[in-house]
C-alpha cells in the first residue's frame, strides 16, 4: 500500500504554478455566508452567477494567494465559498450560470435531498436550472471541470456554495451560522482510498486558521450552527470543552445512522463528503475554544502559495511537518495550526461571579519521554504517569503507547505534566468539561493575555480540573499531531464513580496509526499483534472503543465469531450482538440501549462503550477494517 509521505517525496518538486494573465485577477472576497444571494419576486428566487479565474487570499488579503475558479454574482466580487442560496420550503429557485471560463465547460449542479439537477454550459455560455425544495435542510450547489483534479475533487476550484432550506414560516432571520468546508488542491498524486495531493489548503468559509473568523458567544447562549462539507473527505468534526447536539444530518451520513448509535450529545461527529448537518451547544464556562477537524493532516500548516517562503519545518508541499515546525515557536497557535479550525472567545456573563477552583483531592505527575533506542525518523514518544495511589510506583506503557489514565467523577485533580522530551508538547483533555486555560492548546486556550503555554523541554505545566461524568475519553499531545500522535503520545482516558463496578471488566481499545509505517497500517493499544484476551462466558464487559487513526477518514470495528465457532452469529459476516451504552462519555438513554450487531465505524477523535456478553466458551475476534479490508485483530478466548 503507498504511503502518504512517500508519495509526498516523489513529488517534493512539484508546486502550483501561477496562470499567467496580462490583466490581474480579480481578488475573491471569504464568504462568511451571512448574506443570501438573488432577488426573491412573486415566490421566486433569482439568482445570476458568473464562473470564472480569481485570485484568492486563504490567509488573509495581505498574504500570497492562488488563482483558482470561483462563484461571483454580478457586478460583485467573486466569493470563497460561492454566494448563499437560502430560500423556505416551497420556494422556486431560478439560478442562472455563465460560464466565462477560457477553455472549461462545467456541469453545474444542485443538490437538494434526493432531488438532483444539472446543466452542461461551454466556455462564454449560459445555462440554467429551476429547482424547488420541498424539505429543509442544509444542501449545496458545484460546478465540476473536466479536469482529471476536477474530476476527483467533484468540485472545479472553489466553485461551490450553500443551498440551505428553513421550514415553512420562518420569517425571522435565522439566528444561525453557516460554515462551508473547502480545499483547493494541487495536482492528483495518488490513492490509499483517499486522493492525495501534492499540496491541499483547507479552508472554512473562504479562511484557513488563524484567518478563519473569530466568533464570539455568551455564557448560557444557545447558539445555532450549519456545517457543510464540499470535500471528498469526511471530517470528525471535535468542539473543545463542550458536548453539542446533532439536530439534523443530510446527505450520506444519513444512510450511516445505523451504525452510529443515537446520542443526545457529541464531542465529535463526524461529517461525511458533501454532507451537511445542523448542530446546537451552549457554552457554560467562558474562555477560547476551539472547534475543528479532528484529522490531523487537515489542521497543520499548508505549504507556499506564491512566491511565499515556507513556513519553518514545513516541507514545501505542507504534507508532513516536521518537529522543528513547533521547536521554536513562540506563538504555537498562530504559526504551527492551519486549516479547519475556527476559534470562539465565550464571554461571562455580565456581573457574573468568578469561578473557584476546587483545591485538589489527588495529584498525578504525567512526565513525557522519548525512548533514546529508536531512530528520531521514527520516534517512540510516550506519557508515563508517577500517581501516589499506584503501590507498584511509576505506570508506563510499552514503547510508542502512553499509559492510561483513571480519574474518579467529581473528585478534583491536579495533573502536573512534564516534558523531559527534547521538543516542546502540550496535552488536550479530549472530551473533558473544564476551564480553558487547562485544555491544552498552547497560545490559545485561556482567556486575554492569560494563555496556555507550551511546554518546552525541561519545563512542566500543572492543568487542573474535576471529571463531572464518568465515562471513556482521551488525552493527547496537541503539537505536531501527525507526529506526536503517532509516535505514541495518546493515551485513553478513563472516569469512573467513586465506588465503580469491577473496572477489570472493562475492555478498552485504543486504535492508532502505527509507529512504523513498514508494520501496517494501524496499532490496537500499541500492538501490532495484541495478545489474546480472556474472557468468561455469562459476564457482562464494558467495551470502550477509543480512535486516533489519524491518516483515515474512518475504521470499521467489529466483534466477530470465525466460521468454525459454536458461537450463534448473526448472519452477516458472523457479527455478533452488542448493546451500546455511551458516545463520547455521554451516556444514552434506556430507550437506546437496544441490541445490535457488533459493528462499529469511528472516526478520529470518537469513543464509544458498548456492553456484551459472551454466550459460551469459543473463540472469537475483536477486528479492525479499513475500506472493506482487514488491517488487525485481537483474539478472543471465551472460557
Amino acid at each position: 500500500m503507498p504511503r502518504p509521505i512517500l508519495l509526498a517525496t516523489l513529488v517534493a518538486t512539484l508546486t502550483v504554478s501561477p496562470v499567467e494573465h496580462r490583466v490581474a485577477l480579480p481578488v475573491a472576497a471569504a464568504n462568511p455566508n451571512t448574506a443570501p444571494a438573488g432577488r426573491l419576486r412573486g415566490g421566486v428566487l433569482e439568482v445570476e452567477l458568473v464562473a470564472a479565474l480569481a485570485m484568492w487570499h486563504p490567509d488573509g488579503d495581505s498574504r500570497p494567494g492562488i488563482p483558482v475558479e470561483a462563484f461571483a454574482e454580478p457586478g460583485k466580487p467573486p466569493q470563497v465559498p460561492a454566494p448563499l442560496i437560502r430560500v423556505a420550503v416551497g420556494t422556486d429557485i431560478r439560478v442562472a450560470v455563465r460560464n466565462a471560463l477560457a477553455i472549461d465547460t462545467l456541469t453545474y449542479s444542485i443538490d437538494i435531498g434526493n432531488t438532483r439537477d444539472s446543466v452542461v454550459i461551454p466556455p462564454g455560455s449560459t445555462g440554467t436550472l429551476r429547482v424547488r425544495p420541498t424539505r429543509a435542510g442544509n444542501f449545496f450547489y458545484r460546478a465540476t471541470t473536466s479536469t482529471i483534479l476536477g474530476r476527483a475533487l467533484r468540485v472545479g476550484g472553489m466553485l461551490a456554495g450553500a443551498l440551505v432550506v428553513d421550514s415553512v414560516g420562518s420569517t425571522r432571520r435565522p439566528r444561525d451560522r453557516i460554515f462551508v468546508i473547502q480545499v483547493a488542491a494541487d495536482e492528483q498524486i495518488g490513492r490509499i482510498g483517499i486522493p492525495l495531493y501534492s499540496r491541499s489548503v483547507w479552508a472554512i468559509n473562504g479562511r484557513s486558521w488563524p484567518s478563519t473568523e473569530r466568533l464570539e458567544a455568551s455564557v448560557g447562549d444557545s447558539v445555532r450552527w450549519r456545517v457543510i462539507n464540499l470535500t471528498t473527505d469526511g471530517h470528525p468534526m471535535h468542539l473543545h470543552g463542550f458536548y453539542y447536539s446533532v439536530d439534523a444530518v443530510d446527505g450520506p451520513s444519513a444512510s450511516l445512522a445505523a451504525m452510529e448509535p443515537p446520542s443526545p450529545r457529541v464531542v465529535t461527529a463526524r461529517l461525511a463528503a458533501f454532507a451537511g448537518m445542523s448542530m446546537t451547544w451552549v457554552p457554560e464556562r467562558a474562555g477560547n475554544w476551539l472547534f475543528h477537524c479532528h484529522f490531523a493532516n487537515h489542521v497543520v500548516p499548508h505549504g507556499p502559495l506564491g512566491g511565499e517562503a515556507p513556513a519553518p519545518g514545513v516541507d514545501r508541499i505542507g504534507m508532513w511537518p516536521t518537529r522543528a515546525n513547533h521547536a521554536e515557536s513562540s506563538d504555537h497557535a498562530a504559526t504551527a495550526m492551519a486549516g479547519l479550525i475556527t476559534g470562539i472567545v465565550v464571554r461571562d456573563r455580565r456581573g457574573a461571579r468568578a469561578t473557584v477552583t476546587l483545591a485538589a483531592r489527588r495529584t498525578l505527575r504525567l512526565v513525557a519521554i522519548q525512548d533514546p533506542e529508536f531512530p528520531d525518523s521514527q520516534p517512540s514518544l510516550r506519557y508515563v504517569l508517577d500517581d501516589p495511589r499506584n503501590p507498584n510506583g511509576r505506570a508506563e506503557a510499552w514503547p510508542g503507547l502512553s499509559v492510561p489514565i483513571s480519574l474518579t467523577r467529581d473528585e478534583p485533580v491536579a495533573i502536573t505534566i512534564v516534558n523531559q522530551m527534547n521538543e516542546p508538547t502540550s496535552v488536550h483533555w479530549h472530551g473533558i468539561e473544564l476551564d480553558s486555560y487547562d485544555d491544552g492548546v498552547p497560545g490559545f486556550s485561556g482567556a486575554g493575555t492569560r494563555l496556555s503555554p507550551l511546554i518546552a523541554p525541561g519545563d512542566s505545566f500543572v492543568a487542573r480540573f474535576t471529571p463531572p461524568r464518568s465515562g471513556t475519553f482521551m488525552y493527547h499531545s496537541h503539537v505536531d499531531e501527525p507526529r506526536q500522535q503517532r509516535a505514541g503520545l495518546v493515551g485513553p482516558l478513563i472516569v469512573r464513580d467513586a465506588d465503580p463496578a469491577d473496572s477489570t471488566l472493562d475492555l478498552t481499545f485504543l486504535f492508532k496509526l502505527a509507529r512504523h509505517r513498514d508494520n501496517g497500517p494501524f496499532e490496537i493499544n500499541g500492538r501490532l499483534n495484541p495478545d489474546t484476551l480472556r474472557l468468561r462466558a455469562g459476564q457482562k464487559y464494558r467495551v470502550r472503543l477509543i480512535a486516533l487513526q489519524n491518516e483515515f477518514p474512518y475504521i470499521n470495528v467489529g466483534l466477530t465469531a470465525p466460521l468454525d465457532s459454536s458461537f450463534a452469529a448473526a448472519p452477516d459476516e458472523q457479527l455478533l450482538q452488542w448493546t451500546p451504552v455511551a458516545k463520547d462519555g455521554a451516556e444514552l438513554a434506556a430507550r437506546y440501549r437496544v441490541p445490535r450487531r457488533a459493528l462499529q465505524r469511528m472516526s478520529m477523535g470518537e469513543t464509544y462503550d458498548f456492553e456484551f456478553v459472551p454466550a459460551r466458551a469459543g473463540n472469537l475476534r475483536l477486528e479492525l477494517r479499513i475500506f472493506g479490508r482487514l488491517a488487525r485483530r485481537t483474539p478472543i478466548l471465551v472460557y
